[in-house]
């Protein structure tokens, strides 16, 4: 690139704060709608969640995948930013931890209709698991050893392990009326603590 075409090159401006506002509202309807009508409910039931029309949503998201992976990855994003939120709230390392898994299990049990589609042949899914895992499992790792150095939990623990085992727990959630994944989480929690 000679230097006038770089003169000439039109800079990358940041998002307007009110457009990014806007963006953050329109994700998060697209993210209640599909929790409880799935990823292929109609856009315009998302629209009218958001308060917009279809037009704005397919000038941000032309495609559903594209909508799909923002709604996944600004979700993620929120839970790994709630980590040193929960770490500076004033609460114990412990409760630090209960209180992040807690979310992790809203993500994931949200997350339920999405599965098939992640799964699907649509290459522009493949990045989402590494993703997840990149910004996750560090999280949850912090605020694991700052409770272990606090001694209130058990040494040892690994957050990714953690992490599968709770996402195999919340894996039947929805399939009976008697399985209580939320509750089977708060025993799994409770065994975190170190003996006292």
């Amino acid at each position: 690139m000679s230097p006038g075409d770089r003169r000439r090159a039109p800079a990358v401006r940041p998002q307007r704060a009110d457009a990014q506002r806007n963006q953050e509202a329109l994700l998060a309807a697209a993210g209640a709608v599909f929790a409880t009508s799935g990823v292929e409910a109609p856009i315009r039931e998302i629209a009218a969640e958001a308060g917009v029309g279809t037009a704005t949503i397919y000038r941000h998201f032309p495609t559903r995948a594209d909508l799909i992976v923002a709604v996944y990855r600004h979700q993620v994003e929120a839970l790994a930013e709630a980590g040193s939120a929960l770490r500076s709230d004033g609460a114990t390392p412990y409760l630090a931890v209960a209180r992040w898994i807690d979310r992790f299990v809203d993500f994931v049990v949200t997350k339920q209709g999405l599965a098939a589609v992640l799964q699907s042949d649509d290459s522009c899914y493949d990045p989402l698991h590494d993703y997840f895992l990149d910004r996750l499992v560090p999280v949850l790792s912090d605020l694991l050893e700052v409770a272990t150095e606090a001694g209130e939990v058990r040494p040892g623990l690994d957050a990714y392990e953690l992490m599968r085992g709770i996402g195999g727990v919340c894996a039947a959630a929805g399939t009976h009326r008697r399985y209580d994944a939320r509750r089977l989480v708060e025993l799994l929690v409770a065994g975190l603590r170190q003996p006292q």
